[in-house]
């Protein structure tokens, strides 16, 4: 009976294509999980802390990195299976697993990742710190000397901000990712036990151990530290001067970090989200972490208080909390960091020239940081004290606490023009900074707009509305960067700068529908998500698949963050079936399983993890003569495509268009030495230079040419 059932779908598959192509294109094995390509994505980011190439301080970072990305996942993805669990969810994800699955998935692969993470800090190095004269110390094994001026300062300093609780462990509220310590043993009260909470934040993970005075003070490169809560556990009679024989073990305690906002029709929406994020610390448990020495019945007793499982408990070999480590790029040592270099800023730019008159006269395209950011910040400057300038809209999504962006606003504002910020509040763990940056702008004269519940406002956009003789300039910015000066500087994103009358009379007319809640209309230039950027990405493949089978010329490149969207991986797949080579550098996760016979056998897959967070998203499609490179700030994820306003701006400028296709896509694309290839199996390997083939790590081949995507006039 099951063969005669089974016998006609097979039939069928094979007499009528396009039946076989949607079953291939519906197959779950024909998808990669999102929860496990991120986490080898992580696992490559842990790979650049174990890479010689980079200084010893930029390796400590990436190990830093590689901890706060760990401790994001718990927060938000890990919190979202575990609720959904919870909820009795019978939802699959693309590649058919349960919810359950994926937890038991996720930690098969995050064991071992955990593992190799310590032993990069243990085995490589703390030792490779030590050849340079950094030391990270064990208290027992310090100079009685130094133990007595570390335990004068604890003390002094740090015991008056420890607040020890009066009563058991149930009174203690244990915030996200604090080190916590458990202490027992107090006398007369043998099932006594207390949580103190490791004071972290105030003064640091790492305590410095001063200096001994010498003759050459200023050449001594030592640096000494211990851990805090080392020094904490080796002298608990300085908070608990009366007992005896106290014993503590560190452990480390991970709460869901995503909020719900709670929506109250008589309340502000910026007071709704300020309500909202205070209930982030009293979020449930999402993983429980303990070094590998603590006792199990220690364990038992925390795991049984906090209600996790043992799938949810990890254990490692050495410090807790190792995103902490950041503390050790401030140590003045340029001969342990990266090589500095001057960010690009081209000779028609600079501060001293009016800026709007060249920009109405050609386009240009920036690249951070390989292109200074400081052209935006005098840009913004400039249409403070321009006469002509009437008008500024600018979207903010992550901004740095000392924005010379803001303080450009700020005095545009008291110069009399009308400037309106459109600010996220709730960018995902920026929301109490966002909640604070109203309040600025609002008392420095500008007008923010942040009532948004129902999405988030992720485009990277300005505009600088200008009466100049001729009428009405609009000047235009697009891109796929936060307008952050520091983030400026590390992450590697795209900004388009033009006075391209059409590209501002649409961002004109987008920034009226985010303001005023008006009608959207349809645009030639500017593709806008939620309404029509995804079904615009999807015609553009077809138009590929169509130009394809007349010329066979077809071609479809792309470099983003992330590739998750289910149907956009299927007009990809449909786009390979059709024998279009497809190239795409996807930083991140990615969902789409490349190599698969007669699915997707022409596409190729890289990812690029170096020195720069690759955060550019460049779109190009071949199709004929004119070509087309879309740039902005849109993933093909689910949540960028349908619960976010974002915008890909298709470029007009021929040449610009052409510069970025050979001068940043393609040598990303030709990258081989930082980048990895996706295998079919949904792993990773090193891609390295052929016989004879010339040698490219992308980010240095960018820093050698910086600049040259805009050598040439019109």
């Amino acid at each position: 009976m099951v063969e005669t059932l089974l016998a006609p779908n097979k039939i069928d598959s094979e007499t009528n294509p396009a039946l076989k192509q949607k079953q291939l294109l519906d197959n779950p094995n024909n998808f990669l999980n999102r929860e496990l390509s991120w986490i080898r994505f992580n696992a490559r980011v842990l790979e650049e802390a174990l890479d010689l190439w980079h200084p010893l301080l930029e390796r400590v970072k990436f190990i830093a990195i590689c901890g706060s990305n760990l401790d994001e996942f718990f927060m938000t993805r890990e919190a979202r299976l575990i609720k959904k669990v919870k909820a009795g969810s019978n939802e699959k994800s693309m590649d058919g697993m349960s919810f359950m699955e994926q937890i038991e998935a996720t930690r098969r692969e995050i064991i071992p990742l955990i593992e190799n993470h310590s032993k990069c800090w243990r085995n490589e190095l703390v030792r490779a710190l030590v050849n340079e004269e950094i030391y990270i110390r064990n208290f027992d094994d310090l100079s009685k000397k130094d133990k007595e001026n570390l335990r004068e300062f604890l003390r002094t300093a740090i015991v008056p901000s420890i607040r020890v609780p009066k009563v058991g462990f149930e009174s203690v509220s244990i915030e996200n990712l604090h080190v916590t310590l458990y202490i027992a043993g107090f006398q007369n009260k043998p099932k006594f036990c207390i949580l103190l909470d490791v004071p972290t934040e105030k003064f640091g993970r790492l305590v410095s151990i001063p200096k001994k005075q010498t003759k050459k003070e200023t050449e001594d490169r030592e640096q000494h530290f211990v851990f805090l809560e080392d020094l904490i556990i080796n002298n608990l009679d300085t908070i608990f001067p009366t007992e005896k024989n106290l014993t503590a073990y560190p452990f480390r305690l991970t709460r869901n970090g995503e909020i719900d906002i709670l929506m109250d029709e008589s309340a502000d929406f910026l007071k709704s989200v300020q309500k909202s994020v205070s209930t982030r610390k009293v979020g449930f448990p999402t993983r429980l972490e303990f070094n590998k020495k603590t006792p199990n019945y220690v364990r038992e007793v925390i795991a049984k208080k906090v209600g996790l499982p043992d799938y949810l408990t990890y254990e490692f070999d050495g410090p807790l909390g190792l995103v902490d480590l950041w503390q050790l790029l401030k140590i003045n040592r340029p001969d342990l960091k990266d090589k500095s270099f001057l960010p690009c800023i081209s000779p028609l730019l600079i501060s001293e020239k009016n800026i709007f008159e060249t920009i109405s006269k050609q386009d240009f395209v920036l690249y951070h940081p390989y292109d200074g950011f400081e052209v935006i910040v005098d840009l913004l400057k400039e249409a403070a004290s321009d006469s002509y300038v009437s008008e500024i809209c600018i979207t903010m999504y992550r901004m740095d606490h000392k924005s010379p962006v803001v303080d450009a606003l700020i005095e545009a504002a008291k110069k009399g023009k009308k400037v309106t910020a459109i600010v996220e509040l709730k960018a995902k763990f920026d929301e109490e900074n966002n909640i604070l940056l109203v309040t600025k702008l609002r008392n420095g004269g500008v007008n923010p707009i942040y009532n948004f519940p129902n999405f988030k406002v992720h485009a990277k956009l300005c505009l600088i509305v200008r009466k100049e003789d001729n009428g009405i300039v609009r000047y235009s910015h697009i891109g796929s960067g936060n307008y952050n000066a520091v983030t400026a500087k590390i992450y590697g994103d795209i900004g388009y700068l033009t006075a391209n009358p059409e590209v501002g009379s649409e961002l004109q007319e987008l920034f009226n529908i985010i303001i005023n809640g008006l009608q959207e209309k349809e645009t030639k230039r500017l593709l806008v998500a939620p309404k029509t950027l995804k079904n615009e990405i999807l015609r553009r493949i077809d138009r590929e698949i169509d130009f394809h089978q007349k010329t066979g010329k077809g071609y479809l490149a792309f470099k983003l963050n992330n590739l998750e969207e289910k149907e956009v991986i299927q007009a990809l797949y449909k786009a390979s079936m059709a024998g279009i080579k497809i190239d795409l550098n996807v930083r991140g996760l990615c969902c789409l399983r490349p190599g698969i016979k007669e699915v997707s056998e022409n596409i190729s897959v890289i990812s690029i993890v170096g020195r720069f967070l690759e955060h550019a998203r460049i779109y190009y499609f071949r199709d004929g003569i004119e070509e087309e490179v879309l740039i902005g700030s849109s993933d093909m994820m689910f949540r960028n495509l349908n619960e976010r306003i974002e915008v890909l701006l298709s470029v007009p400028d021929p040449y610009l268009r052409h510069t970025i296709l050979e001068d940043m896509l393609k040598i990303s694309l030709r990258d081989n030495v930082k980048a990895r290839r996706l295998l079919p199996d949904g792993t990773y390997e090193r891609v390295k230079a052929k016989a004879g083939e010339e040698v490219i790590n992308s980010q240095v081949w960018l820093i050698e040419n910086r600049g040259i995507w805009n050598e040439h006039s019109k």
